[in-house]
């Protein structure tokens, strides 16, 4: 499989749509608990407390996977970027920068 440098442009859209989509499901889940709880408040069932513990179950599931998909992202600059920086410094006959240059003091 041959990685070239286009696909980032294609990678970089799709990671944002997922966040994006994460972050609807997630303010939509949050409204549910917000309707569950004020529900809960006016009438104390046992089974709207479940709901509201699974919901907020679920809510800390889609804010981890928001929070893989953000380091994803970083990840995937930190992997593209470097190989562009080898690349340069060899047109340039300088010396080559360290391979991650995010853990690196400039």
């Amino acid at each position: 499989m041959e990685i070239n440098l286009t696909t980032p442009a294609l990678l970089f859209p799709a990671i944002s749509l997922i966040l994006l989509a994460y972050t609807n499901r997630f303010l939509g889940i949050a409204t549910v608990v917000r309707n569950l709880s004020r529900d809960y408040r006016q009438r104390p069932l046992p089974s709207l407390l479940g709901q509201i513990r699974q919901l907020r179950y679920r809510l800390i599931l889609i804010r981890n996977m928001q929070a893989f998909g953000a380091a994803s992202a970083l990840s995937s600059l930190n992997f593209w970027v470097e190989p562009l920086q080898v690349h340069a410094n060899f047109a340039t006959n300088s010396k080559p920068q360290p391979q991650f240059f995010a853990l690196t003091r400039h």
